[in-house]
C-alpha cells in the first residue's frame, strides 16, 4: 500500500465512524429534546461532509500527471482544507446563535443523563479520530487535508466538552444560562480554529512563500555545498500537495564547461532528492560568475580561475535570506 492510498484508507474510517457518531447524536436529541445536543448533531452533520469532501480531495490529489495538469492534482488538498476551514467556521458561529437563542428562549429537556453518555462518549471518540488523522497527516509529508480534517474533529470534542459541561451543571443547578455562555466561549474557540484553517489554506492556494521550509533546504544546501558553488539565489518553492517543486540559479566560476556545469546541477538535485525523495522537482539555471553587476571574487574559493578581479575573502553562506535574493546580471 502506497502513501496515497493509506491517506485515502485512513480519511474512510473517519468518514464511516463520524457517520455512526451522527447516528448517535440524533439518537440522543430524539430522547433528550435537548437543542444543545441537536447543535451538536448539526455539527457532527459538517463533519460527514468534511470528511466526504476530504476524502474525495485525496483521491483526486493521488492522481498522476496529465496533460492539463503538468503538475498534478495536490491543489486538491488546499481547496479541501478550505473547505473545512469555512465549515469548522461555520459550526462554530452556529453554536453562537443557539447560545444566544437558549439564553433568551430557555427549552426543557428529558433523560440528560442519557444525552450526557452518548455526547460524551461521541466526544471523545472524535478527539480520538482527529489525533489520529493529524499524527498520519504529518508523518505522510504535511497532508494538509488529513491534518485540516483532524483539527476539525478536535475543534469538535471542544465544543462537546462545554455542552457536556453546560449539560452536567443544567443537570444539577438547573441554571440555563450557563449552557449559553460555555457556548459562547466554545463557539469562539472553533471560529478561531476555522480562521486559522483558512489563512494557512489559502496562503498556499496563493504559493505565499513558505519561510520554514526555504529555511530548510537553504541550510541543507549550505551544509552540503559544493566548494566550487559561487552562491545560489533567486529560489522559488511551490507546494502542490505533498510535492514541491524549486527553480534556483546557481552561479558557478565562468570557465566551467556544459558538462561540469552539468554535473554541478545533478549534484545539487541529488542533495535535495535525498532529503525530500522523490517529493521534489528542480529546475536549475546555471550563471558564470562573470554576468553580475558586482563582481562574486570575493566569495568565490576556486584557485584555477587566471581572471581574478579581486582576492577571495569568505565563501558567501547560504542562507533563507541570501537563497531568494535576485542578483542583478550585466545588461547586454
Amino acid at each position: 500500500m502506497n502513501e496515497e492510498q493509506l491517506k485515502q484508507k485512513v480519511q474512510k474510517r473517519i468518514v464511516l465512524i463520524s457517520s455512526l457518531i451522527l447516528i448517535g447524536k440524533f439518537a440522543a436529541y430524539w430522547l433528550t429534546n435537548s437543542v444543545g445536543i441537536l447543535t451538536d448533531a448539526m455539527e457532527s452533520i459538517v463533519n460527514v461532509v468534511a470528511g466526504a469532501v476530504s476524502l474525495y480531495s485525496l483521491h483526486w490529489s493521488a492522481q498522476p500527471k496529465d496533460k492539463s495538469h503538468p503538475f498534478g492534482h495536490g491543489k486538491m488538498e488546499q481547496v479541501s482544507a478550505s473547505v473545512e476551514g469555512i465549515l469548522i467556521t461555520f459550526a462554530g458561529a452556529l453554536i453562537v446563535y443557539e447560545g444566544v437563542s437558549h439564553l433568551f428562549f430557555p427549552v426543557g429537556i428529558q433523560k440528560l443523563d442519557v444525552g450526557i453518555y452518548i455526547v460524551a462518549f461521541s466526544g471523545l471518540v472524535n478527539y480520538l479520530m482527529g489525533w489520529y488523522s493529524v499524527r498520519i497527516g504529518k508523518r505522510y509529508n504535511n497532508s494538509m487535508a488529513l491534518i485540516a480534517g483532524g483539527k476539525h474533529l478536535q475543534s469538535d470534542t471542544y465544543s462537546t466538552i462545554g455542552l457536556v459541561a453546560g449539560l452536567l451543571l443544567l443537570y444539577f443547578t438547573r441554571i440555563a444560562w450557563i449552557d449559553s455562555v460555555l457556548a459562547f466561549l466554545f463557539g469562539g474557540i472553533i471560529i478561531v480554529t476555522g480562521i486559522s484553517i483558512l489563512r494557512k489554506t489559502i496562503a498556499n492556494l496563493l504559493d505565499k512563500a513558505d519561510e520554514a521550509l526555504l529555511n530548510d533546504i537553504a541550510l541543507e544546501l549550505n551544509e552540503k555545498r559544493s566548494p566550487d558553488w559561487i552562491d545560489i539565489h533567486n529560489a522559488k518553492v511551490i507546494k502542490y500537495g505533498s510535492y514541491l517543486y524549486m527553480d534556483c540559479d546557481l552561479t558557478l566560476p565562468w570557465f566551467y564547461t556544459i558538462e561540469e556545469g552539468h554535473r554541478e546541477g545533478a549534484r545539487l538535485k541529488q542533495i535535495l532528492e535525498k532529503k525530500y525523495a522523490d517529493r521534489i522537482q528542480l529546475t536549475i539555471h546555471l550563471d558564470p560568475c562573470t554576468v553580475f553587476e558586482q563582481a562574486k571574487c570575493r566569495s568565490c574559493s576556486c584557485k584555477k580561475c587566471q581572471t581574478r578581479k579581486m582576492g577571495f575573502e569568505q565563501v558567501e553562506p547560504i542562507t533563507s535570506a541570501t537563497f531568494i535574493e535576485h542578483a542583478n546580471e550585466l545588461k547586454s
